[in-house]
């Protein structure tokens, strides 16, 4: 790895890369063990804490409910701009499990709402470094620009709030954080 990717992993606040038509990927650098992170991602309790809490049957095709209450997230007081107030909480995303493999891998549908409309397709992979662990997010299928816009801004935004989590500090800014992520994302999802 070269030194400018390795400062890519290490800056737990980069931007997301938009890759290939409808899709984006994050990378953040989690302090391990690998099987904290795991948890962090589908243990409902710690889930919540940093995404959304709900069950998920951890298996192939098993069911996902995650159910978010992002106002629960953002520092006390903080103010929500007007635009997300729609995004609050709560919210109910349903999904599928579509990759499985224990402390490694997991995929999972996004919006899966049971009528046959399309779904995106979210995956976690962690990788040991160390001491720690690297987190890949992949958000693929996405279907429009508004939805690339609004999936970056939050992935980033949410992952944020893990790495706080995960590092026992404050809850960072969540709606404030957001607000000034739209014209960054929106370069490559443009209206």
């Amino acid at each position: 790895m070269n030194n400018l990717s390795m400062k890519h992993v290490l800056d737990n606040d980069a931007y997301g890369k938009v890759m290939e038509s409808g899709a984006v990927r994050f990378e953040r650098l989690l302090p391990g063990p690998i099987e904290r992170v795991w948890d962090y991602i589908t243990d409902s309790e710690k889930r919540g804490a940093w995404l959304a809490a709900g069950e998920m049957e951890l298996r192939v095709g098993g069911k996902v409910t995650l159910n978010f209450h992002n106002a629960k997230l953002a520092p006390v007081g903080e103010p929500v701009p007007e635009w997300l107030q729609p995004y609050t909480g709560p919210i109910t995303q349903n999904g599928r499990i579509t990759l499985y493999e224990p402390r490694r891998l997991l995929g999972m549908t996004w919006g899966d709402n049971g009528d046959g409309s399309p779904a995106s397709e979210v995956v976690f992979e962690l990788t040991p470094k160390g001491k720690d662990v690297l987190l890949v997010l992949t958000h693929r299928r996405l279907t429009s620009n508004q939805e690339g816009l609004m999936v970056s801004c939050g992935w980033h935004v949410h992952l944020g709030v893990l790495v706080a989590q995960m590092n026992g500090d404050p809850a960072p800014a969540y709606w404030t954080k957001f607000d000034k992520l739209q014209p960054v994302y929106r370069k490559h999802f443009p209206e």
